[in-house]
């Protein structure tokens, strides 16, 4: 059974079908691509994924149980996280008030000013945790408005990690960072590859193909072509209509 699965997946707005009909899947464990040209879908599809936007038709189904419809807020605490297109973090807070807020959220008493002092270890440990992973344990004390572009990416990943999801979206999180930012940035997702499953939307299609173990390609709201990505390096119809060339 896939961890998550679409099945017959349509979203309109009015007259345009910006999904139509899509059977989407990833198992437990993988890193899966999304690419396709501006306006494929591929947003979309996330936001559908994450209750921003409910379904037209069709269902999302976590763990074989239907997810359709129901509010961020409820699919978050059922274990999917995401990022955005444009970072999304606290500007004024430091890195480990930041990641520390999602720990600390997931908590079975959160909030409670009267919580145990070895849970206030615990909440802190794992935050510590989620910064070394990302590589952000020397900048923990920053305010996060000061960080580079590049950093303050890897910090809405950590961010989102800090809810411990079994699936994290990432939203095109290249997304106007600098060529020498790039490298470590790949590097913190391979590394978040290795504890949770994950989806990528990228506009940079080598990087979906170095990244991913499988890859979906959208164009049009409708999937055009799956497989791994040496074999989606050389479709014809991906290059057609993803790279404008054939």
């Amino acid at each position: 059974m896939s961890l998550l699965e679409t099945v017959g997946l349509t979203r309109s707005f009015g007259g345009l079908t910006a999904l139509d009909d899509v059977d989407f899947a990833v198992g437990k464990g993988e890193l899966k691509g999304i690419i396709g040209p501006n306006g494929a879908g591929k947003t979309t599809l996330f936001n559908v994924i994450t209750g921003y936007l409910k379904p037209t038709k069709g269902r999302v189904l976590l763990n074989g149980k239907n997810i359709s419809g129901l509010s961020p807020h409820v699919i978050s605490q059922k274990g999917i996280s995401r990022t955005f297109q444009i970072t999304n973090i606290f500007p004024e807070m430091t890195v480990h008030e930041s990641v520390w807020a999602g720990v600390n959220s997931r908590t079975k008493d959160p909030w409670n000013p009267f919580v145990r002092a070895d849970t206030i270890g615990d909440i802190s440990e794992k935050t510590e945790e989620i910064c070394e992973l990302t590589g952000l344990s020397d900048q923990m004390n920053a305010i996060s408005a000061t960080l580079s572009h590049g950093d303050q990416r890897v910090l809405e990943i950590a961010i989102a990690l800090s809810t411990d999801p079994i699936l994290l979206l990432l939203d095109e999180p290249t997304q106007g960072v600098s060529p020498k930012e790039i490298d470590n940035l790949l590097k913190v997702i391979e590394n978040v590859s290795r504890i949770t499953t994950a989806i990528l939307i990228e506009h940079d299609m080598n990087i979906a193909l170095s990244l991913s173990k499988t890859i979906t390609v959208l164009n049009e709201g409708r999937i055009i072509a799956e497989g791994p990505p040496r074999e989606i390096s050389e479709s014809e119809e991906v290059q057609q209509v993803y790279l404008g060339i054939g």
